[in-house]
């Protein structure tokens, strides 16, 4: 699916934020199975948190026209037992819905897990005993799912987060990850100047005021925080969520060819 994904956001950007039915139908036609036609597909991409619509004969990309400032992000950290999806999983959860600077929802969870190495237990303070108890890794991981919705993805170093809770996900039978993505550490690269861009390093610099480190929510609220700073140094021109989420991985030349216009 993530190929799918790839391809209609190429698609669409190119097109203006629509595409014909005939050009949706030739992209997804492309994916197809005995079990997915062109229909179920379009079902599964919106159940995968893909921010697609269908107006009358045209499919249409939200996020190309929403403007950010009324998106909702859902900003995740996950806390592991390893740094590898295909052999550790997933121990805790802690995510929030975030819309025009303010929280309006949050998850957190721990995740049953019997295997806690100790090395983890000193980074993170989470000890085995918190998580005998806890909630399974399908039940949190569906939870997880449909809190998502069709939220951006926001995680400070996305790409860990995202993989993981990816391959998690597919794993467990609940598809793949479709909401688009936005880390925030490369944001930052891109709006404020710092000698270093980890979570720890900016919530100290910036007096972002959040005491712990290495747990989910706590991260999560630190990366909001941040996220409010990025936005409130974006440049004028970014106006809608596709934009911003372009900026986000733009190039130097890129963004000067932008001003430059």
């Amino acid at each position: 699916m993530q190929k799918v994904y790839e391809e209609l956001t190429v698609a669409f950007r190119r097109n203006q934020g629509q595409l014909s039915t005939a050009s949706y139908e030739r992209i997804v036609s492309k994916h197809t199975t005995l079990f997915e036609d062109v229909d179920t597909l379009f079902i599964l991409l919106q159940a995968a948190g893909y921010p697609i619509s269908q107006r009358g004969n045209k499919f249409i990309l939200e996020t190309y026209y929403r403007p950010y400032k009324k998106q909702k992000f859902c900003v995740i950290d996950i806390e592991t037992n390893g740094s590898k999806p295909e052999t550790a999983q997933v121990i805790e959860v802690g995510a929030a819905i975030v819309q025009d600077g303010k929280i309006i929802d949050k998850f957190e969870s721990f995740v049953e897990c019997a295997f806690m190495p100790t090395y983890i237990t000193k980074i993170t303070g989470i000890e085995p005993t918190d998580l005998i108890d806890a909630p399974s890794r399908v039940s949190v991981l569906r939870k997880l799912r449909e809190f998502m919705q069709d939220a951006i993805f926001v995680a400070h170093n996305a790409n860990f987060d995202y993989g993981f809770l990816n391959h998690s996900f597919e794993r467990f039978g609940l598809g793949t990850i479709g909401n688009p993505k936005l880390c925030s550490i490369d944001l930052a690269k891109r709006t404020i100047e710092s000698e270093r861009y980890g979570l720890a390093y900016l919530n100290e610099t910036l007096g972002l005021g959040v005491d712990v480190h290495h747990r989910a929510y706590s991260d999560v609220l630190t990366t909001t925080k941040l996220l409010n700073i990025l936005f409130d140094n974006l440049p004028n021109y970014i106006k809608t969520t596709d934009e911003l989420l372009r900026f986000s991985i733009s190039s130097k030349k890129e963004r000067n060819k932008i001003i430059s216009k």
